[in-house]
Order: C-alpha cells, then structure tokens, then sequence
C-alpha cells in the first residue's frame, strides 16, 4: 500500500482527474463508489450487482461488472487495480506482470481498521476530503448507538444461518463494542467465529440476537435453523434485532447506515 500511495503521488501530474480505477473484490466496489468520481471508475466485480452483499448493488449498474478473470481488467488498460488478498492469487499476479498497479485490501476485523482502509482508499483515488467526510459520519453514528444503549449491559449474539456466530475478533464484535454492547458469543469460546448448537444457544441466554433478516419464511435449512421453536419461543421478533448482511459483510462507509440501523433496532426492541 505505501509503495502505491508513493507511486500516486508521482505520478499526480498524469492523474489531473484522478486514476482510473477497477475493483474486483465487493467490498472495494463499495469503497470506490462512495469515494471516487464516477469518470474514474471504469469497471466494477462480478458481484457489485448483488443486493444481498452490497450496500452499493444499485448505485453499481451504473458501470460495467467484470467477469473477475484477468483478461477483460488487461483490456481496460487501468491506472490502479483495486483488489483483496482474498481475490485469487494467480490473477493477481497475471496483472501484476503485465504491469499494472495493484492495490490490495485486507479484511478488517476493527472499526478503527475500518477507518484505515476508508483513508488509504480516499488516498488512491485523490479524494482524503470525502474519506474524512465518511470518518466523521461514523464516529458521529457510534456515539449515537452508544447513547441508545448507554443505560443497559446487553449481552446480543450474532447469529446466522446454521448457527454460525460472530466471535469477538470479529467486524460485527467490534461494531456492538462500539455501540456498547456485549458479544455474548465471547461466551461460547469462539474467535473469529464458529458454529454453535442450538441448545448451547439457548442455554447461552442472552438478551437479544442479531440476525441478517426478519420473517417466518424459511427458504432453506439454513435459514430454518433460526425459525426453530426453541429460538422462536425465547426470541421472537422483540428479541431479534435485525441488521441486513449487506450493511456488515464488508467493512466501509456502511458502517454508518449499519449503526443507524443498529441505533434504530435497539430503540425498537426495548421501548
């Protein structure tokens, strides 16, 4: 990341837009949308699209979605390619020798990594002003979910399909913490995350559980799991705050929208 953040500066002259940008990876779809002008951004992930992961699916078709392989980002010929260590590594490489400049993302766990990454990208495409803009609206949404929570100790799993829980190294844990709330998962032994039986869950008890969607339709077992009866009698509906997966599965300028969201849902839960 700094060798490209000294190349940009270099090479600042040349970009008197901006550099022209692609993004292969979801999340760094959502962090280019929200902070580049839309004349740098020349191509977007195969799954920028996609409503269920991203915050950004509909502000996203207004540029082209790349296949994810790297013939058609060699035929845009980008200045920066946007990508995530979790992006395959023979395509990565593929681009990376026939010279084009890769910017690679890790997957934060933290709010302040959150912060991090929201600057260095406000830094690849020439706009800090707007990263800063972001940062102060997510500092101002934390203090605005601790003040909702402030007066209790709520101890809220993060569950998921399956019985999938959110750990404490986690970027859901760190976003409860933030807002002053206790990730009962800590409980259960889990780090970055882990399944659990649903009679430890019930065992567990805590005070609400978070889960991605609301409703008593289950599509498929996954989904079944959270409408079981023991969970539906110990946590209906005023016991489930509900936070959508595409304000949390990546880390960004959502972040904000998901403690509004979370601020919102709490309110709801203990009126």
């Amino acid at each position: 990341m700094v060798a490209i953040l000294l190349w940009l500066i270099s090479a600042g002259a040349a970009f008197a837009a901006g550099p022209r940008i692609v993004s292969m990876n979801v999340c760094s779809d959502q962090l280019v949308l929200s902070l580049a002008d839309p004349d740098q951004i020349i191509g977007l992930s195969r799954f920028s699209r996609d409503a269920w992961q991203s915050w950004a699916a509909e502000k996203a078709r207004n540029f082209p979605r790349l296949s994810g392989e790297a013939e058609d980002v060699l035929l845009l010929k980008p200045d920066l390619v946007v990508v995530s260590l979790f992006d395959k590594r023979a395509t990565r490489d593929l681009l990376k020798a026939h010279g084009l400049h890769l910017v690679e993302f890790t997957v934060p766990r933290t709010l302040d990594e959150v912060k991090d990454q929201i600057r260095a990208m406000g830094d690849v495409v020439q706009h800090p002003d707007r990263a800063e803009a972001e940062i102060a609206r997510l500092d101002a949404t934390i203090a605005h979910a601790r003040a909702a929570a402030s007066a209790h100790h709520y101890r809220v799993l993060p569950l998921e399909r399956r019985g999938f829980v959110s750990g404490d190294h986690s970027l859901v844990s760190s976003l409860l913490a933030a807002a002053g709330l206790a990730n009962a998962a800590g409980e259960l032994g889990v780090g970055a995350g882990g399944f659990a039986s649903l009679e430890a869950i019930v065992k567990l008890r805590p005070d609400f559980i978070l889960v991605s969607e609301a409703g008593d339709r289950a599509e498929d077992d996954g989904r079944a799991f959270l409408l079981h009866p023991a969970l539906e009698r110990f946590y209906p509906q005023s016991k489930r705050i509900v936070l959508p997966e595409r304000l949390t599965v990546c880390g960004g300028v959502m972040l904000a929208d998901a403690l509004d969201r979370l601020t919102e849902e709490l309110q709801r839960v203990t009126q």
